[in-house]
Parts: C-alpha cells; sequence; structure tokens
C-alpha cells in the first residue's frame, strides 16, 4: 500500500501572495462592484495575499492608496467606475508614486483604455469575466515587474 510519503502533497508549494520574508503581499482592491471585489479578495487570499483595503470609486482608491502607502505592494484597478474611473486613478496614484504596481481591471471591449493605461504606468490587465488562473498569474507577474 502506499502511503502518504509516496506522493508529493500539491499543497507543499509556497503560497504565491507571499514575499521571501514570508510576510504577505498587501493588495488594494478597487471595484464598484462588491461581486468583484470579493472575488478578487477570495482568490488571492486563498494564496496567501493580505487585502489592504478596497474601495469603490477612483477618487477613494487614490485616498486609501496614500494613506496605506508605502504598506501597499499592489493595485487592481477597475476602469470602470462612478465619480472617478480607473484610468484617471491609476494616473493620480502614479503621479504620487511612480513605483506603484497597479493591474487594471476591465470588460471586454474596452482594449483602448487598456491600452492608455499600460502606457501610464499599469503594470498588466485582467479581462472580466475574472478567472483563477489567469489573476494570480498576472497579478504574481506584476509584482515581479
Amino acid at each position: 500500500m502506499k502511503t502518504k510519503m509516496d506522493f508529493p502533497a500539491i499543497n507543499d508549494r509556497r503560497p504565491e501572495g507571499l514575499k521571501e520574508d514570508g510576510t504577505p503581499y498587501r493588495v488594494l482592491i478597487v471595484d464598484d462592484s462588491m461581486f468583484v471585489t470579493k472575488q478578487i479578495g477570495q482568490i488571492l487570499t486563498s494564496e496567501g495575499f493580505e487585502i489592504a483595503g478596497v474601495a469603490s470609486d477612483g477618487q477613494e482608491a487614490i485616498d486609501k492608496y496614500k494613506e496605506l502607502y508605502p504598506n501597499v505592494d499592489l493595485v487592481t484597478m477597475d476602469i470602470t467606475m462612478p465619480k472617478m474611473d480607473g484610468v484617471t486613478a491609476l494616473e493620480k496614484i502614479m503621479e504620487f508614486d511612480k513605483n506603484a504596481k497597479v493591474v487594471m481591471i476591465s470588460a471586454l471591449g474596452k482594449q483602448d483604455l487598456v491600452k492608455k493605461s499600460l502606457l501610464l504606468g499599469a503594470k498588466n490587465y485582467i479581462v472580466k469575466p475574472l478567472d483563477r488562473k489567469k489573476v494570480l498569474e498576472r497579478i504574481v507577474m506584476s509584482l515581479k515587474k
């Protein structure tokens, strides 16, 4: 009979949300949809990330980023939001901290805004509907940029 030692546990890998020193990466989630915010939160916390804060519009995102700075490693930023859109918020965050790591989240058909965001300094983008594997892949990749 095979024992547990015969099979390396799939969970023995290091969670992707942890830095080299074992502390979690801290993420600010910005989205006007509670559903999307919750979904991103669950995907990230399941990999050891810490949710540093949440914001539901661009202005709130800027305020929250400044409040958390420098204790925020990455921002997930929805493009379409009330009051202030994600592209404008990205621009303001990049003015405040040129090393900010921001990953844009957009619905299909917003390629022009995604392109503009990348030119403004966004590290990557994720298209809705969210796919767990892609979300983690792009966020981890952006943290290393």
